[in-house]
C-alpha cells in the first residue's frame, strides 16, 4: 500500500473537501492563505492538513476536450499536500488520468465514488459505483497502476439507496488504497438529512479489522462538521484518522485557523 504525504500527516488530520463548482484554484488559494497563522518563531500553523480538486472527468481528460478541462487541475505550491480527484466509470481513463496526476505534480489521487447528481450517476460514474462494487475496485486497481509512487485515496458515501457500509466499505479495502472517505448520507439522502457519524464509526471499525499484510486503510469522516473543535470531537469519538470539511468552509477562510491546537 503506497501511502505518500499521508503517513507525514499529524493526526486526526483536517482536510478541505472537493465542493464542484466552489473549491477551485481561486477559493482553495484563499483557505491555504487565510487559513493559517505564523507563530512568534515565524513557522506556520493552522492551514488545511491536505487539499482536494474539483472533480474532474476522467472520461472528458481522455477526449477532444482535455484542454477545456485542464484549468480546473491548476494549483498553487501554498495549497501542498494537493490531491486530484477524479469521477468516471471507465478503469483506463483513470489509469490515464493518474499518469496526469503524476505529470502535474499532484501528491495525491482521488476517486469519486459519492457524487449523488443525476448526470454523473447516470454515467455509471460516482454514487453508482457503490451499486457495482467489482467495477469500483478495478477503477482503483487501474488509478494505482497510473499513480505509481502516489497514494490514491477513494471519498464515498454510506449507501446508495439504503445504508450499506458494513458491505460496501468492506469492498472498497479489498482494494487497498490509501484513505477512504466517507460522507454519512447515502446517495439518496443528498445532503438533507444530518449525517450519521454512527454509520463513518463503523467504516472507521472495519478498516481496523480488515486484514492486510500491505498496512491499514485511513478512514476520514464527513458530514456536518460546525468546526475544528467538532472535527477533533467527532475523530476522538469514532476512531477516525480525520475529518473532511465541506460546506463549514463557506464564509468563513480561517475555518482552519487552529489546527495545530489538536
Amino acid at each position: 500500500m503506497v501511502y505518500g504525504f499521508w503517513k507525514q500527516l499529524k493526526k486526526p488530520i483536517f482536510a478541505l473537501a472537493p465542493m464542484a463548482d466552489v473549491t477551485d484554484a481561486a477559493f482553495r488559494f484563499i483557505i491555504a492563505k487565510y487559513g493559517k497563522f505564523i507563530r512568534p518563531d515565524g513557522t506556520t500553523g493552522g492551514g488545511p492538513d491536505v487539499i482536494w480538486t474539483e472533480f474532474v472527468s476522467s472520461d472528458g481528460l481522455c477526449s477532444e476536450g482535455r484542454e477545456v478541462l485542464l484549468h480546473n487541475l491548476r494549483f498553487d505550491k501554498s495549497e501542498r499536500p494537493i490531491v486530484a480527484q477524479f469521477f468516471g466509470a471507465t478503469p483506463e481513463h483513470f489509469y490515464k488520468c493518474a499518469l496526469l496526476a503524476r505529470e502535474l505534480g499532484f501528491d495525491g489521487i482521488d476517486i469519486n465514488m459519492g457524487c449523488p447528481e443525476k448526470n454523473v450517476v447516470k454515467q455509471g460514474a460516482g454514487a453508482a459505483l457503490i451499486k457495482n462494487p467489482a467495477l469500483a475496485k478495478r477503477i482503483i486497481a487501474e488509478t494505482k497502476r497510473g499513480a505509481g509512487p502516489l497514494p490514491v485515496s477513494v471519498k464515498t458515501r454510506i449507501g446508495f439507496d439504503a445504508k450499506e457500509e458494513l458491505l460496501w466499505i468492506p469492498a472498497l479495502l479489498e482494494a487497498e488504497p490509501a484513505c477512504i472517505i466517507v460522507h454519512g448520507r447515502t446517495k439518496k439522502e443528498m445532503s438533507i438529512p444530518p449525517a450519521d457519524w454512527e454509520a463513518i464509526g463503523r467504516a472507521a471499525e472495519l478498516a481496523k479489522n480488515f486484514s492486510s499484510s500491505s498496512g491499514r486503510t485511513l478512514i476520514m469522516g464527513n458530514g456536518d462538521v460546525i468546526d475544528l473543535k467538532d472535527a477533533a470531537e467527532k475523530a476522538a469519538r469514532y476512531g477516525l484518522d480525520g475529518v473532511m470539511i465541506g460546506r463549514g468552509i463557506f464564509g468563513n477562510p480561517w475555518f482552519f485557523r487552529n489546527a495545530d491546537v489538536f
